[in-house]
C-alpha cells in the first residue's frame, strides 16, 4: 500500500464512494507501477457512480472532462480524477471516440484499455481485479494488447507508439500478435499530432532500455512513418537522464537537416536552443574547448556534448577533468560579472556607438577569461585604451 498524499487522497475518495453505496477502484498506470515496485504518483479512480452521482457525494468537485465521465474530486489530502466506468463509441480520427457510454460494469471499462498491464484495477484493500492476465504479463515482461490488437490500434493509433515507449521504459518485449498488428497498422501513426508523438519520444529517450525502444521502432515499421532517421545500432550504449540529452543525440544523428527534423516534432524554442548549443559545443570540441567555451556554454550543454562525443567515438580531445571543476577555475563565471559595459566604453572613448563597441567588449571579455586582464575597472580602462582605442 502506498503512503504518499496522492494515494491517501485516492483511498479517501474510494472510501467515501463505497460508503455511499458505489464501487470504486484505482486504475491505470499507478496499478501497473505498484505491481512493478515503482513509485506511482498519478493515481486515478474509476467508479460505477455516474458523474452527477460522484458530485453528489463530495462537497468540492470540478468538471474537468465530464463529457467523458471525469470529475476532479478535492479532498483534504489532495485532488483525485474520478472517472465513471465507460465503453467507447466509434473512433473516426484514429485517436478519440466520438462518444462514450457510461456503464456500471468494471469489466466493460477495463476491456477498452490499451494493454493488459494497464487493464488491472486495485481495490482499497490492496487486492487486484485482473480479467485479462495483466499481472501475469507484467511478471513475464510482456506488452500485450487487450483483446484484438488490430481493433485496439485502429481505435487509437498512438497506442502503437505507447507500446514501443513501454518497451523502452520497462525493458519489456512486445507480444508477437501485438507487434504484428503494429506492423500492419504502422502507417496510421501519421494521423497522430506530432506533439503527441514527441511526448512519447520524450519518454523513450529517458527509458530503461532506449536501444530496445529504437529497435522496436524499426521492427514495428513505425520508424518508416516518423520524421528523421532511427537506427537502433547507433543507440546501443545510450543512457539519458533527461529528455533534452535524447533530443540532442537524435539531432546529431540527423546530420545537417537536424533543425527541420526537430521542428517537425514541435520542440519548443528553449529545447531547440539547447540542442543548438550542444551541437556548437561539439563542433568546438574538435579544436579543444577554450576558457571562452567553458564560460559561454552551460555545464549541461558541455556534459551532453562530451557524452555524445564519447558515444560517437569522435576523434577529439575529451577533457578528463570534471566540467564543474574546469568552470570553477575561470576568473569570472558569467559575462555579466564584467565590471565594464558598453556605456563605459562610449564614455571613455567619446565615440558614437557602433559595431566597434561589441568588438571591444568581446576582446575585453576574452582577455579577462584568459587571465590576461583583471576584472578591474581601472585596469580594463587602461587596457582598452592601449589595445583598442589607440590601435595602429
Amino acid at each position: 500500500m502506498q503512503n504518499n498524499k496522492e494515494w491517501q487522497a485516492a483511498y479517501s475518495v474510494i472510501e467515501q464512494l463505497e460508503n455511499a453505496g458505489f464501487e470504486a477502484v484505482i486504475v491505470g498506470g499507478a496499478v501497473r507501477d505498484t505491481i512493478l515496485g515503482r513509485p506511482a504518483h498519478d493515481v486515478d479512480v474509476a467508479t460505477n457512480a455516474m458523474p452527477e452521482e460522484v458530485k453528489s457525494v463530495f462537497n468540492h468537485t470540478a468538471d474537468i472532462g465530464i463529457q467523458h465521465g471525469t470529475v476532479l474530486v478535492i479532498v483534504p489530502a489532495g485532488s483525485v480524477e474520478v472517472t465513471t466506468f465507460r465503453t467507447d463509441g466509434q473512433y473516426t480520427d484514429h485517436r478519440r471516440p466520438e462518444e462514450v457510454q457510461f456503464v456500471r460494469s468494471l469489466q466493460d471499462d477495463l476491456q477498452r484499455r490499451d494493454f493488459t498491464m494497464n487493464a488491472i484495477a486495485m481495490c482499497r484493500d490492496g487486492s487486484f481485479v485482473d480479467f485479462y492476465g495483466g499481472r501475469q504479463d507484467i511478471e513475464a515482461g510482456i506488452i500485450r494488447a487487450v483483446g484484438n490488437p488490430q481493433i485496439r490500434f485502429t481505435e487509437d493509433a498512438l497506442r502503437m507508439l505507447r507500446a514501443v515507449r513501454f518497451s523502452a521504459q520497462l525493458g519489456f518485449e512486445i507480444e508477437s500478435a501485438t507487434l504484428k498488428a503494429i506492423q500492419n497498422k504502422a502507417a496510421d501513426i501519421s494521423w497522430i499530432a506530432n506533439e503527441r508523438i514527441k511526448a512519447e519520444l520524450d519518454k523513450i529517450w529517458t527509458g530503461k532500455d532506449v536501444f530496445k525502444g529504437i529497435l522496436m521502432l524499426e521492427q514495428s515499421s513505425l520508424a518508416n512513418y516518423l520524421p528523421g532517421s532511427f537506427e537502433a545500432k547507433q543507440w546501443c550504449d545510450f543512457k539519458a537522464h533527461h529528455k533534452l540529452i535524447g533530443w540532442a543525440y537524435f539531432a546529431v544523428l540527423q546530420g545537417e537537416c537536424w533543425q527541420d527534423v526537430l521542428r517537425s516534432y514541435r520542440l519548443s524554442n528553449k529545447e531547440i536552443g539547447f540542442v543548438r548549443a550542444v551541437i556548437a559545443a561539439l563542433d568546438a570540441l574538435k579544436r579543444g574547448w577554450s576558457n571562452m567555451d567553458y564560460l559561454m556554454f552551460t555545464q549541461q550543454e558541455l556534459e551532453t556534448a562530451r557524452y555524445v562525443a564519447e558515444l560517437r567515438e569522435l576523434s577529439v580531445h575529451i577533457p578528463q577533468q570534471s566540467i564543474p571543476e574546469l568552470q570553477a577555475q575561470l576568473p569570472i563565471k558569467h559575462q555579466k560579472e564584467l565590471v565594464v559595459n558598453g556605456s563605459d566604453l562610449l564614455t571613455w572613448s567619446g565615440k558614437k556607438g557602433g559595431p566597434w563597441v561589441k568588438e571591444a567588449l568581446q576582446k575585453m571579455l576574452e582577455a579577462v577569461v584568459n587571465g590576461e586582464l583583471q576584472n578591474d575597472r581601472q585596469q580594463i580602462k587602461e587596457w582598452i585604451e592601449h589595445e583598442y582605442f589607440h590601435e595602429g
